[in-house]
């Protein structure tokens, strides 16, 4: 087993993970997304998983970060795996229904609106705009890992990338992917908007979500090396970036998302023309039924999971300690 499908990259001196969080009001369509116990309580997962990743554990509520399969959540794999490498992250609020409870780089502005109803990010330029700055900001780092949390926003991924012109199809955190209703959602977008766009942000601004136009941003300022951190969200915010004129940062993903038949991840990656870098987390093989059901097709990515796993093995950790930290840390969560 390869545990990273990319070999030789550079080992960074001084890199920093960055959890942008962000809401859709989209997750809360019964069935859409996977994403906390009920549509509405989809809403509040970022917050919470960037509770977990920041302190070791939610307080601000009664929630475990296990789905009720007693599957781990992606958070708690980022939490166990930057703990490992003694990594502080960095967490940008892009626009959350809830406030958050841990400390964030706040970016001023509300949660994204339903895009079958009204332009889905009315301030997608000014998000830009502060993503640029920001990662002109943070380019004393080397490298940059940049993860997301926005629950629905596959859809939001989904209706940016058919925009751009891709024929693309999105990942989901269920085994059975609902991708008729992404399907049919993007439908009512596409609708809705009635005509050809061709500015990249208006797009975003019509039909996406915050965090895409933050983390766009971010590569546009950013002069170190910049990792994409997730599926096919990442693929709609590369294909922005190309869409902008710029040569979009490589994206890193686990095995589960390039192995999802309901997605089109190698495809829409070659099609965009962006590096993806698979990292082979090896669940099936690490006596955990929790993280077993990854191989089954539950949950697949998020929160930059993989990125995470891919700095530590950059950083010299080895596959076997880098699964011993996972393990050690979600079995204080088992059912």
């Amino acid at each position: 087993m390869v545990f990273l499908s990319s070999l030789g990259m550079m080992k960074p001196e001084n890199p920093l993970f960055i959890g942008i969080l962000a809401n859709t009001m989209l997750s809360t369509v019964p069935g859409l997304s996977g994403a906390g116990p009920n549509p509405m309580g989809s809403l509040l997962v970022p917050v919470l998983d960037a509770e977990l990743i920041w302190q070791g554990s939610i307080t601000s509520s009664d929630a475990t970060p296990n789905t009720p399969t007693g599957c781990p959540t992606p958070a708690s794999i980022t939490r166990a795996v930057l703990d490992l490498i003694s990594l502080t992250p960095l967490f940008i609020n892009a626009g959350l229904v809830h406030p958050p409870t841990v400390p964030v780089l706040d970016l001023p502005g509300p949660a994204g609106c339903d895009p079958r109803k009204g332009p889905a990010v009315p301030d997608a330029l000014r998000l830009y705009h502060e993503g640029a700055r920001i990662g002109r900001l943070l380019s004393a780092y080397d490298m940059l890992i940049v993860g997301e949390c926005v629950p629905g926003g596959t859809t939001t991924a989904l209706c940016v990338l058919r925009c751009l012109g891709y024929d693309a199809k999105v990942s989901s955190a269920s085994v059975a992917s609902p991708y008729l209703l992404k399907e049919e959602v993007c439908s009512d977008v596409t609708r809705r908007i009635g005509r050809t766009l061709s500015d990249p942000l208006e797009i975003v601004r019509e039909a996406g979500d915050p965090m895409i136009a933050v983390a766009a941003g971010l590569a546009e300022g950013f002069t170190g090396k910049m990792f994409l951190a997730g599926g096919t969200q990442m693929l709609a915010v590369a294909a922005v970036i190309k869409s902008l004129g710029r040569h979009p940062p490589d994206i890193v993903t686990t095995v589960y998302v390039r192995d999802d038949h309901f997605a089109s991840c190698e495809k829409t990656a070659q099609d965009i023309g962006v590096p993806v870098t698979y990292v082979d987390p090896g669940f099936g093989k690490s006596g955990h039924p929790g993280l077993d059901r990854y191989c089954m097709g539950e949950i697949k990515e998020g929160m930059g999971y993989g990125g995470a796993m891919m700095l530590a093995s950059l950083l010299g950790y080895s596959h076997e300690e880098i699964t011993h930290s996972i393990i050690s840390f979600v079995s204080g969560y088992s059912p």
